[in-house]
């Protein structure tokens, strides 16, 4: 094991090279384009042997992921916000082609306006394809969950492509302290070859991937492909119980209780805003004043169970969202919108409020995380909601 001061690109990067990868395809777009740096560099320098493939385009570094993955290839690809909705047609069929492409994207904000700051949008407008989406903390949890992808998405009862979410620029960037495991442990979890698959396309056993169905099949593929992401949920459980034991950490695979000991009101989020809000949340248990804050690690498959009892015990959830959907119910975010409706069906379930929020990559600071934790917190004393849904920091 080494501890090294480093980046969320940089563990990406050693998490695919200690998965021994076949194929990378790859085509610059900030900030994901420090993985195929680094990827380039490790292949350079003979650490990694791998079929590097430099594309035209977003499209076309997708296309070849999806089909050198159909091949049987172990692969890795990526993007950032406007290339990887340029990507989108393949990022439509590759689910359902049932192929393991393990992708990271830096979140970054869709154009116009151009933007380069954190958006979580980006890959949230594809929630619904098929795609397994995880979110890490900081670039620890990023090798990590690149390296449980593997295993999971290479599954036989999955066969789902999967993609590590890093906050642009935060966590892509900005280096953390990090344990990196010597590469035959990382092999020890995950061995060099992937388990075998029915769908793999090869000369001696001709076969069709993504035939011309219509209606005669259409339904029942789909219906397999959502079988394949309930599947994935018990799957993502025994990965990371496996994780857990190999290298004695990983967390829980789904959601993640921070300061939520006595609390009435949590706050709620994905991907990096979990740091400011431990900051903030220890700030104000040294005043007497008690939220928690609920950090949703995976966001597909959505664990409805651990979610529900995650937050059943608070009068109050503040859902953080760092994305948008224009129209939506209450004019609230992605994750607001499923976070309440996991809690409907809960005869006594907490309120739920929204708060969009970092938008363009505007700073979340601690400040800003102490303001909405008391404000949920006088919402769990006064059971009073004025505004279901708020946009937070705006210019006046």
């Amino acid at each position: 094991m080494v501890r090294m001061l480093t980046t969320g690109t940089t563990t990406i990067a050693t998490a695919v090279k200690h998965a021994d990868v076949d194929v990378i395809s790859a085509y610059p777009i900030r900030p994901y384009t420090g993985v195929m740096n680094e990827l380039a560099r490790m292949i350079a320098d003979g650490e990694l042997d791998a079929e590097y493939i430099v594309c035209d385009s977003e499209h076309t570094q997708f296309e070849i992921a999806k089909h050198a993955a159909a091949c049987g290839a172990r692969v890795f690809t990526g993007s950032a916000g406007i290339g990887w909705a340029f990507a989108h047609e393949a990022l439509v069929v590759t689910p359902s082609d049932r192929v393991p492409v393990v992708a990271m994207v830096g979140n970054r904000a869709l154009d116009d306006p151009g933007n380069f700051g954190v958006e979580h949008t980006d890959v949230l407008v594809t929630r619904d394809l098929g795609w397994m989406m995880c979110w890490p903390e900081n670039p620890q949890e990023a090798y990590d969950l690149t390296l449980m992808g593997y295993k999971i998405a290479e599954n036989p009862k999955v066969l789902l492509p999967y993609i590590v979410n890093c906050d642009g620029n935060f966590i892509t960037h900005v280096r953390f302290p990090v344990d990196l495991p010597d590469e035959e442990l990382a092999k020890e979890f995950l061995p060099s070859t992937p388990p075998p698959r029915h769908n793999v396309l090869h000369p001696d056993r001709p076969l069709s991937i993504a035939p011309h169905v219509d209606y005669y099949w259409g339904a029942e593929i789909r219906r397999q492909m959502d079988q394949a992401m309930k599947n994935a949920i018990e799957v993502t459980r025994k990965v990371h119980e496996e994780f857990n034991k190999i290298f004695g950490r990983g967390g829980p695979p789904f959601v993640e209780e921070i300061y939520t000991e006595g609390a009435d009101a949590v706050l709620m989020g994905v991907g990096g805003m979990a740091m400011p809000a431990r900051a903030a949340l220890k700030q104000l248990r040294r005043e007497g004043i008690k939220v928690g804050y609920v950090k949703l690690r995976r966001f597909r498959p959505f664990s409805t169970e651990d979610v529900v009892n995650a937050l059943r015990k608070f009068k109050v959830v503040g859902v953080l969202d760092m994305d948008f959907s224009f129209g939506s119910a209450h004019t609230g975010g992605i994750i607001f919108q499923e976070v309440r409706s996991a809690l409907y069906d809960l005869p006594d379930r907490p309120k739920v409020v929204n708060y969009i929020i970092g938008l363009g990559g505007r700073e979340i600071t601690v400040d800003v995380m102490r303001s909405l934790a008391k404000e949920v917190n006088e919402i769990a004393k006064t059971g009073e909601v004025k505004q279901v849904v708020k946009w937070i920091g705006l210019r006046e």
